[in-house]
């Protein structure tokens, strides 16, 4: 009976990481032609940089606020109001939070925007050395900052849907993001110079509107649930409490993260003009397989731990754990092969375009290749925090984030004199998998072990077949000419691809490992039923 609903609950988390992983496809899909955009429109120079910082400002209050921290306290006490209350105490502590989250954001936005000027200078001081350069981010960062009044309120609703067994249309918010960007922030761009406003606060517009349609596409569906807002703020409400007795120490937690980078791009802010940028779309890169198979995973699982956690059913909670982790493995490590072995071609197919240079290829394909080091890290505690939270625990996710930022500091400045914006990458790579090392051992004694002989030898066998994988790839790479042809870039990549998914799923079967063609299976059925 265990082992039947160990498999059926696996089954459950991989159709909904399917569903999710579609949609995550066409969105990162959407997020790579944005990054075409502009990488054609402004190549890796002074506007790009710019760009970037002003963008990351909010971007990471983001991370704080809306999709890390909230989104999964949120969860788990909306869960737990879901199995063990009425309908109308439910949608009482929808409203309250919404309400609460309204005025706190609300007010964060106003102070980031009052104080642009300060945050730009915090993040990345050696603009100054540029004319106009700190100007021009301030510029964007006060028009972007209310994108995070709009992803908060979407994560929140996000969160709302998943739970109620949504999981394709919250997913595909982020693609209403991405369209919004390239449609009004590329057409404003070729417009706004005829004007006298320069062309990168076209897409800072296109920012903002996209927001605004994330949050927006969710809404129907919702409001089918019978959710009507009605402001109302309880400060005393329990389970609004109990949300900020799980987010105040996740936030703590997270704002290390967000230090990270912050330290990051100050790092690469010193290293050669166009180093945030070529970072930037490196990781844009890695955003893809990070969204379809980690973000995937976590969103499929979190509603399941949660519901797991709330009814103490803890060898459950171990079985899903472990499952999930291994179907994280099983895709995120040839990922990080096929990235290593292809990530010029890639980087040159998707951005080597107007003023991004071949020069700007090599370069961003460097970091991509150092930061894929560690996307099985990245995938992973994405999956293992929401457990802690789960399990009303935020203080090891907190304590590991930390020390992340000492170990970061660390590799950076042992690295950055001669890897320059590479060390970057690679610390990053280094203290998520550090990150991740530490959470897994702690969570091995909260929960009084979980099959970890299991887990390894899953992993063994992936990453035998991914390094059998990488070698096809590499050979049937060399047998392409370097050409600056898109046709020929397309070929190469499509045939490297389609030999590596073969010899792959080929040796995963003959090794029987159906953790890692669980997810495909889902995907396969997932275009045949609508969510």
């Amino acid at each position: 009976m265990a082992a039947e609903s160990s498999g059926s609950t696996s089954g459950k988390i991989a159709r909904s990481a399917g569903s999710v992983s579609i949609a995550v496809f066409m969105s990162r899909i959407l997020g790579l032609v944005r990054e075409q955009v502009l990488a054609g429109l402004f190549g890796a120079g002074t506007a790009m940089d710019a760009f970037v910082v002003a963008f990351r400002i909010p971007n990471l209050l983001r991370d704080l606020f809306a999709e890390g921290a909230l989104s999964a306290a949120f969860v788990t006490v909306f869960t737990e109001y879901d199995e063990k209350r009425s309908p109308e105490e439910t949608w009482q502590l929808v409203n309250n939070v919404f309400t609460a989250i309204t005025i706190i954001i609300s007010a964060v936005v106003a102070a980031g925007m009052f104080f642009s000027h300060e945050l730009v200078m915090l993040l990345a001081p050696e603009f100054s050395e540029v004319a106009g350069k700190i100007e021009l981010t301030k510029q964007l960062t006060e028009i972007m900052f209310p994108f995070l009044l709009m992803i908060s309120l979407s994560a929140l609703l996000m969160g709302i849907l998943n739970t109620r067994g949504h999981f394709f249309i919250p997913a595909m918010a982020s693609s209403c993001f991405n369209l919004g960007s390239i449609i009004v922030g590329g057409g404003l761009a070729l417009v706004l110079p005829g004007y006298g406003y320069p062309a990168i606060a076209g897409m800072a517009v296109g920012t903002l509107v996209g927001g605004m349609g994330q949050m927006a596409i969710q809404l129907p569906l919702i409001f089918r649930h019978g959710f009507k807002f009605r402001p109302v703020l309880n400060l005393r409400d329990p389970g609004l409490l109990k949300i900020g007795r799980l987010v105040v120490p996740a936030i703590i937690g997270l704002s290390a993260t967000q230090i990270n980078i912050f330290i990051n791009t100050n790092f690469a802010s010193r290293c050669a003009e166009g180093s945030v940028a070529w970072l930037n779309y490196a990781f844009r890169l890695m955003q893809f397989p990070i969204g379809l198979f980690g973000v995937a995973l976590s969103v499929a699982t979190l509603p399941v731990i949660a519901k797991q956690a709330a009814n103490e059913d803890s060898q459950a909670l171990k079985e899903t754990l472990v499952s999930s982790l291994t179907m994280g493995f099983s895709l995120t490590i040839p990922a990080a092969v096929g990235l290593w072995v292809m990530a010029e071609p890639i980087v040159a197919l998707i951005f080597q375009h107007g003023r991004f240079s071949a020069f700007d290829t090599q370069m961003t394909a460097q970091a991509v290749q150092f930061y894929a080091v560690g996307l099985l890290a990245y995938a992973a505690v994405k999956i293992i925090v929401p457990v802690f939270y789960a399990l009303d625990d935020t203080r090891w996710p907190v304590m590991a984030s930390f020390a992340a930022v000492a170990a970061n500091i660390c590799i950076i400045l042992a690295t950055l004199e001669h890897l320059q914006h590479r060390a970057i990458a690679l610390s990053t790579s280094m203290t998520m998998i550090m990150n991740f090392l530490l959470l897994a051992s702690v969570l091995y004694r909260k929960l009084s072990g979980y099959n970890v002989a299991g887990l390894m030898t899953s992993v063994l066998k992936i990453t035998a077949a991914s390094a059998v994988m990488g070698l096809a790839v590499w050979q049937v790479c060399a047998f392409f000419p370097d050409s600056d042809s898109i046709l020929s870039r397309l070929v190469e990549i499509v045939t490297g691809i389609g030999t590596g998914a073969a010899v792959y799923l080929s040796l995963v079967l003959m090794l029987r490992l159906p953790e890692a063609t669980a997810p495909l299976s889902a995907i396969i059925r997932r275009f045949r039923h609508q969510d």
